[in-house]
């Protein structure tokens, strides 16, 4: 599995409840599409926003973070994308505790 890393630069005086209205949840609906991406968790902070992304492969995580893509985050948000892939040998799934019984 390949986690991707995500970073771009948000307004200063953007909300987490502007972010999420207006960034994040108008584009769910492309990620659960998209081929090979198991799980993305979106990021807000600090006039930063992004996501951690968790990918079958590096060839689905790179189609994904194309020259186009890339192009359009510039457009939308003045700067390009950082982009940071780390290879994830191991993962613990937590989750099932967190579940009510």
């Amino acid at each position: 599995m390949i986690i991707a890393i995500v970073q771009f630069d948000l307004p200063g005086d953007m909300t987490l409840s502007e972010a999420t209205d207006t960034i994040f949840a108008p584009s769910v609906g492309k990620y659960r599409a998209m081929p090979g991406l198991v799980r993305k968790n979106y990021l807000f902070g600090h006039s930063k926003g992004g996501g951690v992304y968790l990918w079958e492969s590096m060839e689905s995580a790179e189609r994904a973070y194309s020259t186009e893509w890339r192009s359009t985050m510039a457009a939308r948000f003045g700067s390009a994308p950082a982009v940071t892939y780390f290879e994830s040998p191991i993962e613990v799934e937590n989750i099932a505790r967190l579940q009510p019984r």
